[in-house]
């Protein structure tokens, strides 16, 4: 199963997830003048951050927005990264937060699990219904693929609606409890389901009790480094080092700004980057 490889890939090389979330701003000056064409430009500059990282990070993902934004070439863009590291046999997650009724889903699916856009995992919203899932279990059934459902998020305003008391306890922990019985038809030997859940780094208070209560969901974790949330605080999330994946997009991919010599040793920079967000984590007392 899918799962079991991501679970693998974090035993041999970490818990870090690069985010790919590639803006024209974070791309230096001579890139841009060397490489004429707009989707090139941005898959140029995302080869670079892969080729230096990919033997130390688990998985890649790639926020679609920040391709979106640039229009067709963005996408195109978009579509040769996922391209490469598929060529180089990379995971990847296409964080695409989907969530629409069924009909729509399964358009929605096709788009992101096959392709010119398919990916390993994609992001899933299920604050509309769990129809908007069901959709994409067809895809899960093969083994190959798997999702990640929004469960307790990292912004500021999950509290508007994640926490709304429902039967004395948040809702979030309702859906948690609705993912986790999806789920178990799709447990790997890893003892983790393809169906995952996206949780916050930023908020640690129940970190504990969200880990304890889905014991066989693999979580992707977002908010570390510029969102403020510490290797400490996302470790909380994981189970003997593995059972989750944690992201980071700028504090890796603009790595190389904070250097004079920066534009030029995107790769140096960026691999330090991840290599300290592994040891922050912990992953080096494991080896």
């Amino acid at each position: 199963m899918i799962i079991d490889r991501l679970y693998d890939e974090v035993q041999k090389k970490g818990n870090v997830c690069v985010g790919l979330d590639t803006k024209l701003d974070y791309i230096p000056t001579w890139m841009k003048e060397k490489h004429r064409d707009l989707d090139e430009i941005i898959f140029q500059f995302n080869k670079t951050i892969i080729d230096s990282t990919n033997d130390i990070a688990a998985i890649f993902k790639l926020q679609i927005a920040f391709y979106e934004a640039y229009g067709i070439e963005g996408l195109l863009g978009y579509k040769k990264t996922l391209e490469y590291l598929r060529h180089i046999g990379v995971l990847t997650i296409g964080d695409v937060k989907r969530g629409d009724i069924s009909s729509t889903a399964e358009m929605y699916a096709r788009a992101h699990f096959e392709g010119d856009f398919e990916v390993d995992f994609i992001t899933l919203n299920p604050y509309m219904g769990f129809d908007s899932i069901t959709p994409y279990l067809k895809y899960l059934d093969t083994g190959n693929k798997g999702i990640f459902v929004l469960l307790r998020t990292s912004n500021p305003g999950a509290k508007d609606i994640e926490y709304l008391d429902v039967n004395g306890q948040s809702l979030y922990y309702h859906v948690g409890q609705k993912l986790e019985e999806m789920g178990k038809d799709y447990i790997g030997k890893s003892g983790y389901s393809s169906i995952g859940a996206v949780v916050g780094g930023t908020h640690t208070e129940e970190a504990r009790e969200i880990r304890k209560r889905y014991n066989n969901m693999f979580f992707l974790i977002p908010g570390y480094g510029a969102q403020g949330a510490t290797g400490k605080d996302v470790s909380l999330y994981l189970n003997k080092g593995n059972g989750g994946v944690v992201n980071s997009s700028r504090g890796i991919i603009t790595a190389y700004k904070k250097y004079e010599d920066g534009s030029r040793n995107i790769s140096k920079y960026a691999r330090e980057a991840v290599l300290n967000m592994r040891e922050d984590i912990g992953f080096e007392g494991r080896l």
